[in-house]
């Protein structure tokens, strides 16, 4: 029979940025806490597991279908904001900037990992376009690095000829970011993507 802090500390180990000295101080901080935490641990991996799903129109990550942003009436229905992850959603939902609906392709293409259009919620998004002549505006999420400007590319191309007003978010210096420290390709597009003030 194996370890039990062996096996945690490998099960812990196995999530994205959790390297084995981070798992093993994890494992140590559950071994010394109450045990009602690690019960109310364990009870929230296996719920978030059980309960969660994705809407059917959105695809984000949710318990009820249609979820909450889907659902509310307030929202502008002329915009979907297309982002390649739920916790993209969760970031931009954070901001309270925004106030249209969202499209979550649950990855973004990358042929050398084997992830094209089929692997994507892309099928999705062209369902509920067909079925929703409200939208007028797609604004393309995804981050600014070899596979988000290749699905950009891909969804502008398939896009604009149905119609759409095709636009991608804006990238380049950060807030109280120093334009001497900030490399060249980050400089061309925050120069590319101004604007009129």
């Amino acid at each position: 029979m194996a370890d039990p802090l062996a096996q945690l500390i490998q099960h812990l180990g196995k999530l994205p940025g959790i390297g084995e000295r981070t798992a093993t101080r994890l494992a140590f901080f559950i071994l010394r806490g109450p045990t009602s935490y690690a019960h109310d641990l364990a009870n929230a991996l296996i719920e978030v597991k059980q309960r969660l799903r994705q809407c059917s129109q959105c695809c984000q990550l949710t318990e009820q279908d249609p979820c909450s942003i889907c659902n509310d009436a307030k929202r502008d229905r002329k915009t979907i904001l297309v982002v390649a992850l739920p916790q993209d959603l969760l970031a931009i939902e954070r901001t309270g900037g925004y106030r249209g609906t969202y499209h979550v392709l649950h990855g973004l293409l990358s042929p050398l990992d084997g992830i094209g259009p089929d692997e994507l919620k892309i099928d999705a998004l062209l369902a509920r376009l067909k079925d929703d002549d409200a939208v007028k505006e797609i604004i393309l999420a995804t981050s600014p690095n070899v596979e988000g400007d290749a699905t950009a590319l891909y969804l502008s191309r398939l896009l604009k000829p149905l119609g759409y007003t095709v636009s991608r978010i804006a990238s380049g210096v950060p807030i109280g970011g120093e334009l001497e420290y900030a490399d060249s390709v980050t400089l061309n597009r925050a120069i590319e993507g101004r604007h009129e003030v």
